[in-house]
């Protein structure tokens, strides 16, 4: 009698070979695993290439995206056409005319350049060309200041200081005295130039070079004014708990000035970079550029630092005389560092390149967006890493803020429209314009906030309280005006009789 043959996977021999077999599989999986995940390592610490040497003469940015491909592509794509509810110049690519849109901005800006010509934002590819091609520009006599935030010039103000008599060279690091003597002393030059000769010192859009060191990439910033201003900020009273190396600066001897590429964090950096041009500063002909911050960030601190600057004809600040009323009146530009700085993002540490240049990733290596446009556009890398409602949701929210704020400066608007047309008519009625300078007063305050808010790009949503109270402000300062202009008529009547 023969013993029964065991099934084929209960026989030893199978079985250790089913095991032996099963081990060599999981080997090879693991050590793929192991090489995949190697491979990704590596890749991730190559974030860039090495093919060509920057310095702090490489303006050019195709010549930087030979070492960082990646940035210069999303950079790239700021040509591309967008647009939101409140901002973009949309996909036909051709800009959207303000004033056109809302024509109660030509009687605000009458006698001023932004009546004759005024678009919604493009991308940053578009900053050279939109200025230079701009009727503010080419009906309107400009000096050179207004390049300090449209173009790369970092190198032409230290090519100009130089030949001012300069120490040094161009091959000198940014951050050393003699850089910084060249700088500044290009940038007190170029801005007293006739604009049409300061923009052929220049030829790109805003470049890496004026926000990174060209030898190890650090964040940085370049733009003479931004120096300036922060360092203003820095020595005023005004708490600024969202930039707390301003606070530390404060604390200590004080010796040297306060200084953003020495002083700064990176997480700040990343928000000062931005306010070098997103700022409200003057760059008229009167004087050099300079941000207005000595006083602080709010809407009434820039005003009375204003109100306090003559120039020097011993004439008090003005951006120009209204064409229909003669009030000596403000022009904001595009105050987003100073809206910003008053909302719970920056108090909370979160910088503009948080949500404008969120981080990405290409394979395992994370970068910056370069792309900079609106969070909206984006919101799963620009809103919810941080909070955690669906898309629609948190679009919804942004939308509801803009749509309260405009209308609230429709009404702003219609409010300071309504106080220059009855000073004007008042001024035809024969009116002692000695008795209407106060009345110009309200209308200085109430069309300066209400322009504070319109010239920004977040349709108040940087600050949705701050902007509904400076909203409040503008009306009340019109009506104000209104009503001193009402009794101003009835006391004159009276004093006839």
């Amino acid at each position: 009698m023969t013993d029964a043959k065991l099934p084929l996977f209960s026989r030893p021999s199978v079985r250790m070979g089913l095991i032996a077999g099963g081990a060599a599989v999981a080997t090879i999986l693991v050590m793929a695993l192991y090489s995949s995940v190697s491979s990704r390592k590596a890749e991730a610490r190559q974030t860039s290439l090495k093919l060509v040497n920057l310095d702090e003469k490489t303006v050019d940015p195709a010549e930087w995206g030979k070492n960082f491909p990646r940035q210069l592509d999303s950079y790239l794509r700021t040509a591309e056409k967008y647009s939101t509810k409140y901002g973009g110049a949309g996909s036909e690519g051709l800009p959207k005319s303000r004033i056109l849109e809302d024509p109660r901005l030509v009687t605000i800006f009458d006698g001023y350049a932004f009546a004759i010509d005024f678009n919604q934002r493009q991308g940053h590819a578009y900053m050279l060309k939109d200025q230079r091609e701009t009727k503010r520009v080419t009906t309107k006599p400009q000096t050179g200041a207004c390049m300090h935030c449209h173009a790369s010039n970092t190198v032409a103000y230290r090519e100009a200081g130089l030949q001012t008599g300069a120490p040094g060279t161009l091959d000198e690091a940014f951050t050393s005295p003699n850089a910084q003597a060249q700088l500044m002393a290009g940038f007190e030059a170029i801005c007293k130039m006739p604009y049409a000769e300061a923009t052929k010192l220049v030829k790109h859009a805003v470049a890496c070079i004026d926000c990174h060191d060209p030898k190890n990439m650090a964040l940085r910033v370049t733009k003479p004014g931004f120096i300036r201003g922060i360092d203003a900020l820095a020595k005023s009273t005004e708490p600024v708990p969202h930039l707390p190396s301003i606070e530390k600066w404060r604390k200590g001897d004080r010796a040297a000035a306060y200084n953003p590429n020495i002083d700064a964090t990176r997480q700040e950096m990343r928000s000062m970079v931005c306010g070098q041009c997103h700022v409200e500063y003057y760059c008229g002909p009167k004087a050099t550029l300079f941000f207005p911050w000595s006083k602080g960030l709010k809407v009434e601190q820039i005003e009375a630092t204003y109100n306090e600057y003559k120039f020097p004809d011993g004439k008090r600040f003005f951006d120009w005389k209204h064409a229909k009323t003669g009030a000596e009146v403000l022009k904001a530009q595009h105050p987003e560092f100073e809206l910003w700085s008053q909302g719970v993002h920056a108090r909370s540490g979160v910088s503009c390149a948080d949500c404008h240049m969120p981080y990405m990733r290409e394979g395992a290596i994370k970068v910056s967006d370069h792309q900079v446009r609106s969070p909206l556009l984006n919101v799963s890398r620009s809103c919810q890493t941080c909070h955690r409602f669906p898309e629609e949701e948190l679009k919804a929210r942004v939308v509801a803020i803009q749509d309260r704020t405009k209308a609230l400066m429709d009404r702003a608007e219609d409010a300071v429209v309504q106080l220059i047309g009855d000073l004007d008519k008042a001024k035809q009625a024969g009116a002692e314009e000695a008795k209407l300078l106060p009345i110009f007063e309200f209308q200085r305050k109430a069309q300066w906030r209400v322009d504070f808010i319109n010239a920004e790009n977040s349709m108040g949503f940087h600050a949705p309280q701050e902007a509904a109270r400076i909203l409040g402000e503008a009306i009340d300062y019109a009506r104000q005006g209104q009503v001193a202009l009402r009794d101003l008529g009835t006391s004159s009547a009276k004093a006839k009789k």
